[in-house]
This record gives structure tokens, sequence and C-alpha cells, in this order.
């Protein structure tokens, strides 16, 4: 699979005297690589956030549909990113990472035109699933690519930069989300389009073909298939479960998910190339790293959505006055991100995590106790924005230190790729979660609702930072 940040660090200082950096052939120039890798990686990280404030204007769009039913655009995009992200890695390892990855824009773009022109939420829904799988195409390919093409002694500014890409794509999420949602939903996905055709003739232009020498096998697909299956009845039976009444059909969904997630363990256990691989798992600290970003990813992806539903179902805001209202919250998360690898390094990346967590479960305290229907932003909601923020900030950047202290280089890339597919699996059933606790609340009990799917973000994110103080002290 391609490789990680944490994997690439290492390596990323400058050459010795006297060495010689020679660039794989066809490569274009550092900045001409970097920059059309960035422009990929920032569109697909763009989409996760772009859409959440498009939710109310797609569910007005469709004529009839709920927001669960809607809920499905999010999830499917999700779950499909979930399940093809560590395959695509190690595709590419196969057969050519810059094959992958002009694969992933292709998908990714005419994903985006589907979406844009679905007529109806059921191929809406399945265009977003092509989006996913151009992302998860697109997403590990791209440092395995970047990396090769960049001297040594620039490579730990341009890791750099890539990470800080998936920050710039969350603060600009909502103001551009709701720009175009106020033209139109279709909008938000229609921008893609062009990005994505620009990024593939950069890559056809600058980026070079690489492989791994070492001939890896084909990677599972079978155990992909079974893993959206068990994924996608999970996350049915939670979203119906209002619906249907709890009843025997929600049971048999969650008995149903629990039985394919066996047999995606015991695949794992056999195949040469498994979506997970097992070994890791059994390392403490990222076992208890990936189960805390799944927990935490499950309140992040809730709050996501609640506050955008919150906004303009109760307070009545426009999409546009939403999105600019939710966009300190993303500004303070990147502001906060870089000094979490620093306290990391002083104090230990699950204390760091931890505390982050609870900084957004405070949030989320803050939001009970104080948000009411009257409109109160500046003086209630704003500031508990920014705490919840600044604890996003200094969590994500945690669970991946904490998660690769502990793995021997050989297995970083492998790590850093599960624990990924960790956290969109906290996403889809953060989502889920939210709302099936939300339900279809009255004018009278809209407040009572939206309070208890707080409070499940508040438990989530509480499980969260008490399974990363579980993890010893390491410095980085």
């Amino acid at each position: 699979m391609s490789h990680s940040p944490a994997e690439v660090a290492s390596h990323a200082g400058p050459a010795p005297d006297g060495a010689s950096f020679t660039a794989p052939s066809g490569a274009g120039s550092p900045g001409t690589v970097f920059a059309v890798l960035a422009l990929a990686v920032f569109i697909s990280t763009l989409d996760v956030f772009i859409v959440n404030i498009a939710v109310p204007s797609i569910q007005h769009g469709f004529h009839g549909s709920s927001v669960a039913d809607v809920s499905w655009v999010l999830n499917a995009y999700a779950i499909v990113f979930a399940a093809l992200l560590v395959p695509a890695g190690k595709l590419g390892d196969v057969i050519g990472r810059r094959r992958v990855f002009a694969a992933g824009l292709i998908a990714f773009g005419v994903g985006s035109a589907l979406c844009a022109a679905s007529p109806n939420l059921g191929l809406l829904i399945a265009a977003r699933a092509v989006q996913g799988a151009g992302a998860a195409a697109v997403t590990p390919t791209s440092l395995g690519l970047m990396l090769p093409s960049i001297p040594p002694q620039r490579r730990a500014a341009a890791i750099g930069a890539w990470a800080a890409l998936g920050a710039v794509g969350a603060a600009s999420g909502p103001p551009l989300g709701g720009i175009l949602t106020q033209l139109s939903w279709h909008w938000i996905f229609i921008v893609n389009v062009p990005l994505a055709a620009i990024a593939l003739i950069g890559t056809y232009r600058v980026l070079p073909e690489i492989r791994d020498p070492a001939h890896p096998p084909l990677p599972d697909w079978l155990g992909t298939v079974v893993l959206v299956a068990s994924l996608s009845v999970a996350t049915l039976g939670l979203v119906q479960g209002s619906s249907w009444h709890w009843d025997a059909r929600v049971i048999g969904c969650f008995v149903a998910a629990l039985l394919l997630a066996a047999a995606f363990v015991a695949r794992s256990a056999r195949h040469r190339a498994p979506v997970l691989e097992l070994g890791i798992v059994r390392v403490r600290a990222f076992a208890l790293s990936s189960v805390s970003a799944a927990l935490f990813y499950a309140a992040f992806s809730a709050m996501l959505l609640g506050n955008v539903l919150f906004l303009t179902g109760v307070w009545h805001y426009s999409v546009l006055r939403a999105g600019l209202a939710l966009t300190p919250g993303p500004i303070a998360a990147a502001a906060f991100a870089p000094f979490a690898g620093k306290l990391a390094h002083r104090i230990g990346a699950g204390l760091v995590g931890g505390a982050g967590a609870l900084l957004f479960g405070v949030s989320s305290i803050l939001w009970v106790a104080l948000i009411g229907l009257d409109p109160t932003y500046w003086t209630r909601f704003f500031p508990a924005m920014l705490i919840g923020g600044c604890g996003v900030g200094l969590a994500l950047p945690a669970f991946t230190i904490s998660a690769t202290a502990t793995l021997p280089p050989h297995q970083l890339a492998t790590g850093i790729g599960a624990q990924t597919m960790f956290r969109q699996i906290g996403a889809t059933l953060g989502v889920a979660g939210f709302i099936a606790i939300l339900g279809t609340p009255t004018a009278a009990t809209v407040i009572g609702a939206y309070n208890h799917t707080r409070w499940f973000m508040i438990g989530s994110a509480a499980a969260a930072a008490l399974t990363l103080a579980a993890i010893r002290h390491q410095r980085t």
C-alpha cells in the first residue's frame, strides 16, 4: 500500500552530503507533482464537509424524503470509502499507483456528474457510492506518488502541506457549500467535475508510474464486499429503527451485521492481502487508538450533521447563513491541529487526544445547557463551537500518532489505512445513530430530541477519551 505520513517522515530529512536525488521516470517538477495531488486530495476531502451543509436542501429537493432517507447520501460515501480504502492502496502497489489514482479521479468526476444529474434520491445515493470509490482510490495512492518525486530535504514540508489539506477542506466546506447550495444543491457536485478533469490531465502529464517491486498479491475483494454488506445492514437497522418501531426487522439487521462482521474477520485471517490485517489489531496501542478514533468520529460526524439541521430547521437559518455560522469550528480545529503533534511529543498522544475528546464533550454539554429555541449564536452557540473545534484539532492528529507509535516500519502504511477505515466506520454509525435518536420530533419536543443526540455525542466522546487514556504514555 502507499506510504503514510508517519512512515515517510523518518525519511524526510535532508539527504546525506553528496547524495544525489533522481526523480522517477516521467515525474514533473516537485511543485507540479504536489499541485496535482493536492487538488485531488482537496476535492475528495472537501466533498465530505460540503455535502453536510446541503442535506436540508437535498431533502427539500426530493419531496417526500425524510432526514433518514437523505442520510444515505452521507453514509453511502462513507461506507464505500471505508471498505475500499485499503484494497485500493494495495491494488495501486500491484498494477500501478498512477493508474489507480487516475481511475479514482475518473470515478470521482463521473460520480459527481451523476450526483448533479440524479432525478431521484436512489440514484443520488448510488452516485455517491461511486464518488466514495473514487475517493478511496485517490487517498492512499497520493502520498505514494508524491514522495518519490520530491527531494528528501523537501519531503517534511510536503508531508506537512499534504496533511494540512484535510484541515483546509474542512474549513472551506461550510462557507463554500452554503454559497453553492444557495444557487442549487446540484452545484456542490457540479464544481467537482472540472476540478477532477484538471487533476486527471495533470496526472498523465506530471505523475510517474510507480509499483511495488515485491509484486504483492491482489487485495481481497470478497472481504471488501462482506465489509460493505455488514456496515450497510447495521446502518439500515439504525436509520430505520424509529420508523420500524425497533421490531424484529431491526433486530434481524443487527444480527445479520454481526454475522457478516464475523465472516469478515474470518476472511481477513485467511487471505494473503486482507482488508484488515489482524496482526496490527493485536498491537495494543493501535487497537485502542483505532477504537477511540471510531468512537470519536461517531460523535464528530453526528455533530456535523446535527448542527446543520438545527441551524436550518430550528433556528431557520438559510443554508448560506448556516454555512458561514459553522465555519469558525473547523478553523479552530485547523489552528489547533499543529500543536497536537508538539504536545504529543512532550506528554504523549493518548493524553493529548483524550483531552481533545473531552473538550469536544464539554462543548456538547454547553450546547445542552445553553441552547434553546431562541437564536443565541454569538453568546452561546459560537463559544461552544470554538471549544469543540479546539478539541477536534487536538484529537484528530493524536489518533494517528498513537496508532503508529508502536508499529514496525513495514506496517505503518497498512496501519494508517486500517485506522482511516475505522474512522469512516465510526462516522457511518455516528450519522445512523444520530438519525435513530433524533427521530421525527415535533415543535414541542425538538429541543429535547436534539439534546438526546448531544448526549449520544458526549457519551461517545467520553468513551473515546477513556480508550485513549488506556494507552501507555509514549512520546513520539
